[in-house]
C-alpha cells in the first residue's frame, strides 16, 4: 500500500503542476506516451510496483519537455504580449510612436517611402512603397511633395497657409496627421488622380480631407 499512496501523491503532484500551465503545456503533455500509459489507482499490486520504479522518470522527462515547450513559446512570441508595431489607437495614432509626441519623432523612428528624402512611420511607408510599385506597373506617375511633417514645420505652414477650420489649408500645429508620420501630400495628374482614388485603399491609404486632393492618409 505505501507503493501505492506513493504513485497516488506522485500523480496528484502532476496533476496541479499540468492545470496551472497553459495550453501549450498541456497539448505537449497529452502527446507525451508515457502519460497516457500510466496506470490508474485501481492498477494491482505488480503493475503498481512497477510503476513505481518507472513513472517517476517517464513523468519527470513529460514535465522537462513541457517547461521547454512553454520556454520556446515564449522566446517565440507564442505567449508574450504582442508587438506595438503596426497598431493604432483609438484616435488613430501610431502606438509605437505615441510617445514622441504629434511631429516630435525623431527621422530613425521612421521609415523613407523610396521617393527623396521623405519618411513616414513603418507600416505606411512600406505601403506607399507597394502603391508605387503597382502605380509604375500601370504606367502611373506619382510623385511626393510632402510627407513626415516636425512640429515646427506645421507651425510655418499654418502661418503661411492659413488654418483649415479658417477655410484655410493647415491642420493645428500638434494635431496634423503628418505628425504622425500618416499622410503624404502628392503631386497627381489628372490620371494618377483617378488612379489612386480607384486603388490606393488596397494599400491602406484614403483620400482624407476635402478640398485636398493631393492629400492621402495611411490608416490600417
Amino acid at each position: 500500500m505505501d507503493g501505492l499512496a506513493a504513485v497516488s501523491a506522485r500523480v496528484q503532484q502532476i496533476q496541479g503542476l499540468v492545470q496551472g500551465m497553459q495550453a501549450p503545456v498541456r497539448a505537449t503533455l497529452a502527446a507525451t506516451p508515457t502519460l497516457a500509459a500510466t496506470p490508474t489507482l485501481g492498477a494491482t499490486t505488480t503493475t503498481t510496483a512497477t510503476t513505481t520504479g518507472t513513472s517517476g522518470t517517464s513523468f519527470d522527462a513529460a514535465m522537462t519537455r513541457a517547461s521547454a515547450a512553454v520556454a520556446t513559446s515564449g522566446a517565440t512570441g507564442g505567449s508574450s504580449a504582442p508587438s506595438s508595431s503596426g497598431r493604432v489607437d483609438a484616435d488613430g495614432v501610431p502606438v509605437d510612436l505615441k510617445r514622441y509626441g504629434n511631429g516630435k519623432i525623431p527621422s530613425d523612428a521612421l521609415a523613407e517611402v523610396g521617393v527623396g528624402r521623405h519618411r513616414l512611420w513603418q507600416p505606411a511607408a512600406d505601403g506607399f512603397t507597394d502603391l508605387l510599385a503597382a502605380a509604375t506597373q500601370a504606367g502611373v506617375r506619382i510623385g511626393v511633395t510632402d510627407s513626415y511633417r516636425s512640429y515646427e514645420a506645421q507651425v510655418d505652414v499654418a502661418r503661411r497657409k492659413g488654418l483649415y477650420k479658417d477655410g484655410g489649408l493647415a491642420a493645428v500645429p500638434g494635431t496634423s496627421d503628418h505628425g504622425w508620420g500618416l499622410s503624404l501630400d502628392l503631386d497627381l495628374d489628372s490620371k494618377a488622380q483617378a488612379w489612386m482614388r480607384d486603388n490606393a485603399g488596397r494599400f491602406g491609404f484614403s483620400e482624407d480631407v476635402p478640398r485636398e486632393p493631393w492629400h492621402w492618409t495611411f490608416r490600417p
